[in-house]
């Protein structure tokens, strides 16, 4: 027979799951501090390095760039896995923001400037269409004027 648990032992291994599960994240938790600073220390100090090598004018170049950018990614990667840190984290978005806002604001989103395409190209996706819309309305005219067959 099953004796009955007394009152105050449930709320107490409550109480000790809870401390324990806090002491098991503050264990095995990112030290969010240490990842932001390993950041700017490791990867943004080599990046601008290497970003002052570039000419600024070439900073939108994304063949000139491609190299450095890469090389920042897998460092804030690779900081991201020594600690224990999720990659990529609220930290490593901010990191990337501050990069793009310090070396490439000035770039277009796609990596060229959109423009319209030569009129040699531009003129037969214009006429086309054009063309074919008057050819079935006439056609649709001709038929109807024409009663062959129609009983």
């Amino acid at each position: 027979m099953a004796q009955p648990q007394a009152p105050l032992a449930r709320p107490l291994v409550g109480f000790v799951c809870l401390v324990l599960v806090h002491c098991f994240i503050l264990v095995t938790a990112c030290p969010e501090a240490d990842f932001g600073q390993l950041l700017n220390e490791f990867c943004l100090t080599k990046f601008k390095l290497e970003m002052d090598e570039i000419d600024k004018n070439l900073w939108c170049d994304w063949g000139q760039t491609v190299k450095s950018y890469r090389e920042v990614t897998n460092c804030t990667y690779l900081v991201a896995q020594k600690l224990d840190c999720y990659w990529p984290g609220p930290q490593v978005n901010d990191f990337f923001i501050t990069i793009h806002r310090n070396y490439f604001h000035d770039c277009p989103a796609t990596g060229r400037v959109p423009k319209d395409p030569p009129s040699n190209v531009l003129c037969p996706f214009i006429i086309a269409p054009i063309l074919v819309t008057l050819l079935g309305t006439a056609l649709v005219v001709y038929k109807s004027q024409r009663n062959e067959g129609i009983v």
